[in-house]
């Protein structure tokens, strides 16, 4: 028995393949190696897989995560993952490189995360060949749910937002300028509390359509002028993409990127679908 993991920040969809080839889907929280540390892995993992999940039968889990793209980054999730998972051989990855097989198999191609956070790459089909760091909740990850999450909150605090808007939020959050800050400088992982707020905006897009298109199209234009168009020979490439943000905000990014003369590709809310097809069809065989 095998497992298969994509971990965002927010959220880890896991797919169990048993002895019988049947394919069983669960989700945890997400783990991000910058955020979580091993100790909180271990007691999230024990608190929230499912009971059926007989642990000691697997014989390997392949984990691709958020965070996961620096030996030691991968080091923390994989000795939690191997108290949690004893007979198992661990494979950690990057989701990034998830992403890549998911979204393009064995071909080469440009692919990118538009989720919780942001990240993009040129893969040759095998390997991430050049990656151009996002650099993050703080300095980067344009176009993320944390990145318009920010945007959304700035216009909230600011007074910026329309004003039935702003009282549609305060009706949902009740949350005071204090609240947010308190949020966002003294409680743990602020980049999911921002994030959260992509999903409002979703929400009320329809009836918002001005204000939503602004934001988004801002937020999307931002991952471009900061990440895509620095790739060699961009225009060479589809945009392929997966995440919640990317997938749900998809006919606006597709503007963005006929904007920037890029055509557009995949783009999935997630990619485990993919992922499980692909260690079952496309991955090389030991």
């Amino acid at each position: 028995m095998i497992v298969i993991a994509d971990g965002g920040s927010t959220k880890t969809n896991w797919c169990l393949i048993n002895e019988a080839g049947r394919k069983i889907y669960f989700n945890t929280e997400g783990y991000n190696p910058y955020f979580s540390k091993g100790e909180y892995i271990v007691q999230s993992l024990n608190e929230t897989l499912p009971d059926h999940l007989e642990r000691e039968k697997l014989t390997a889990v392949y984990y691709y995560g958020a965070g996961c793209s620096t030996p030691a980054n991968k080091k923390i999730v994989a000795d939690a993952m191997k108290q949690i998972f004893v007979n198992a051989e661990i494979f950690v990855g990057h989701d990034l490189l998830a992403s890549c097989r998911a979204l393009l198999g064995n071909e080469p191609g440009f692919a990118g995360i538009l989720g919780t956070g942001t990240n993009s790459c040129l893969y040759d089909g095998n390997d991430i060949t050049l990656n151009i760091d996002s650099l993050g909740y703080f300095l980067g990850d344009e176009g993320s749910g944390s990145f318009i999450g920010k945007r959304i909150l700035s216009d909230y605090m600011k007074g910026y937002m329309p004003k039935g808007l702003r009282e549609a939020f305060y009706d949902n959050y009740a949350l005071t300028n204090e609240d947010i800050f308190d949020n966002i400088y003294n409680k743990p992982l602020p980049n999911r509390f921002c994030a959260s707020f992509s999903k409002f905006l979703y929400d009320f897009k329809e009836t918002y359509e001005d204000y939503t298109y602004k934001t988004i199209d801002y937020a999307f234009t931002a991952f471009f002028e900061a990440l895509v168009i620095h790739y060699p020979n961009y225009k060479d490439h589809k945009l392929n993409c997966v995440g919640s943000v990317g997938y749900s905000f998809r006919d606006i990014l597709s503007i963005v990127a006929d904007r920037y003369e890029m055509g557009v590709g995949k783009i999935i809310r997630s990619p485990i679908d993919d992922l499980v097809h692909y260690h079952l069809e496309l991955a090389p065989k030991a």
